[in-house]
């Protein structure tokens, strides 16, 4: 559903998005998306309320936005282009091989190395998302393990998602969803995102505790959500 308000001499148009959740919550994307995530039985009046009340802050971000060099990546499935990989670029080397039915990816000697039985821009591409997935299950669930000590509640679940608008989030049984892009992050903004959603399993909104809370695990996680604010847009395939 699309709503509108108005705010000062500012209109903002935003999507809301039904779920079965307790709170009210606004995410505000380059280059001017607003999303509104509310309880199924949240009205209408309340929504438009909501955002009002944060109106300030939503015109702040968009206003953040403009500053931002927001051109997606159009990447090329070609030798020498260059892919992101916890926060550092390494360049593409393809190889092919008519006798191995599905492509392998590997990274060496500071190269994405790609083996397929063709040069299929879309098989290499679907290659190198899977490679991506792996690897992201695999760090994340490694930096989640390291973290709970400072955490009393366990995720229930950690799954690796298709999140086109968000790094992450938590459901309300605690399972943590992350974005199979984070893993192109470095890795102190990687470990930014997993805190905050592990922060989430105590506050599904964020409230002041809830940030404090993060400020007692990464006191300086501003600098950290700093570097994904700027080159998030490039984490991407």
């Amino acid at each position: 559903m699309e709503l509108e308000v108005q705010y000062g001499t500012t209109n903002l148009s935003f999507k809301v998005i039904y779920a079965k959740r307790k709170t009210m919550e606004i995410a505000v994307e380059p280059p001017d998306i607003i999303t509104v995530t509310a309880p199924i039985d949240a009205t209408m009046e309340q929504i438009i309320e909501k955002v009002r009340e944060k109106g300030s802050w939503i015109i702040q971000k968009l206003y953040s936005f403009k500053h931002m060099n927001y051109q997606p990546i159009k990447r090329e499935y070609v030798n020498g282009e260059s892919f992101m990989y916890l926060g550092r670029n390494y360049s593409l080397e393809i190889g092919t091989d008519t006798r191995i039915k599905r492509p392998e990816v590997k990274l060496f000697r500071g190269k994405f190395i790609v083996t397929a039985n063709n040069k299929n821009e879309e098989i290499i591409k679907k290659a190198m998302e899977q490679w991506y997935r792996d690897k992201a299950k695999e760090v994340i669930s490694e930096r989640v393990k390291y973290y709970q000590r400072f955490f009393d509640q366990t995720p229930t679940h950690i799954k690796i998602k298709e999140q086109k608008k968000r790094w992450g989030s938590c459901t309300s049984k605690n399972e943590l969803l992350f974005n199979w892009r984070c893993i192109m992050a470095k890795s102190n903004a990687l470990d930014y995102i997993i805190v905050h959603e592990m922060c989430h399993m105590y506050y599904k909104d964020h409230s002041k505790e809830f940030w404090n809370l993060l400020a007692s695990v990464l006191p300086d996680y501003e600098r950290r959500k700093e570097w994904l604010k700027n080159y998030g847009v490039r984490m991407d395939l």
